[in-house]
């Protein structure tokens, strides 16, 4: 794969990831979170912030905190 290739198939992960916590957080919490998880994304792939790969790095940090999320909301939903 290109990067190119690999950078749309993580953002492709990240809206479906996105699109299943707009369905379950009201819309004001998930402005902080997206806030919050770039931030920390950002913050933790600052390194390779001049690289071709850092936008995919970003948008695969912000999806697996995303579904991380995911599990947590789905436990307390059992």
């Amino acid at each position: 794969l290109t990067t190119y290739e690999m950078r749309f198939c993580a953002s492709q992960s990240w809206e479906r990831s996105n699109q299943a916590l707009k369905e379950q957080l009201p819309q004001a919490t998930l402005e902080k979170w997206k806030a919050a998880t770039q931030e920390v994304c950002a913050a933790a792939y600052a390194p390779y912030r001049q690289g071709t790969i850092y936008p995919q790095m970003v948008v695969g940090c912000d999806d697996r905190l995303n579904r991380v999320l995911l599990e947590e909301l789905k436990g307390l939903g059992e």
